[in-house]
Formats: structure tokens, sequence, C-alpha cells
């Protein structure tokens, strides 16, 4: 068996953990607990058409499968900061801590970060990604 680097670990402790928070953000927060017709509501409340729910609902669930599984998560990641922006956006106004009503922004702008750090090491260990692509050079943080 081929030796783990601590960074290539780590990367993939970064990955999973972000793609479990997209995940559970779509399917349980806004599949189940708002449902996406609430969720669709609360984005037209902020100004937003009521489709965009939508999109982020998948984008979040797909994009967060696709980080847990470690498909493209470089791409994936990128993908994703826009979400995680217009949450920097919605939840500005509501201060910094994020026990405040409505929320603050620190939280989202602190997942913005870890998704740009995602993006910068790629894959790391146990990805499949990698396996899925012939031929495709493995990331840096997986050497």
């Amino acid at each position: 068996m081929k030796h783990l680097s601590n960074v290539a670990v780590a990367t993939s402790l970064l990955r999973v953990s972000l793609g479990v928070m997209f995940v559970s953000h779509s399917v349980i927060l806004k599949y189940h607990v708002f449902t996406l017709e609430g969720t669709a509501g609360y984005f037209v409340s902020l100004g937003l058409p009521a489709f965009l729910a939508y999109v982020v609902f998948w984008m979040e669930a797909v994009g967060g499968l696709l980080l847990i599984l470690g498909v493209g998560s470089r791409w994936v990641s990128l993908a994703l900061l826009p979400i995680l922006i217009g949450a920097v956006w919605t939840h500005s106004g509501f201060g910094w801590v994020f026990t405040n009503a409505n929320g603050g922004w620190e939280y989202p702008l602190y997942l913005a970060v870890l998704g740009v750090a995602q993006a910068l090491l790629g894959d790391g260990a146990f990805a499949l990604g990698h396996k899925l692509v012939p031929g495709r050079r493995l990331s840096v943080a997986t050497s």
C-alpha cells in the first residue's frame, strides 16, 4: 500500500466534510425542513427568482456528492463558490455571529474560504476521480 501523506489525508477530510455540508444543506435543510417550495419563497423574499432555489438545491446536492466521492473536486469547489458568496450576501445584514437572528455572515464566508482551499488542493486521498479518467494526473495533494 502506498504511503499517504498528511496533506493528502487532510485534503480528503476537507473534501468530504464540505461535501457532507452541501448535501445536508440541500437534502435535509432545503428539501425536508424548508421544502423546495418554501426555499423558493425565501429566495423570492430576497428579490431572487424562485427557479434559482431549485438550481441551488441541485448544485448543492450533486456538487456535494461529487465532493464526497472525490470527482472533479477542484472544479466542483469553484462551481459551488457562487452559492457560498450568495449565502454571505444573504446573511450580511445580520451581523458577524451566525447565532444572531437569521444568522450571520462569518460561517458562509468561512465555507467559501474552505472551498477556495479545496480548489487549490484538489482531490486528496481516497478519491474516485482519478480512477474514472484513465491517464489523469493526481493532484499535488495526493502525491
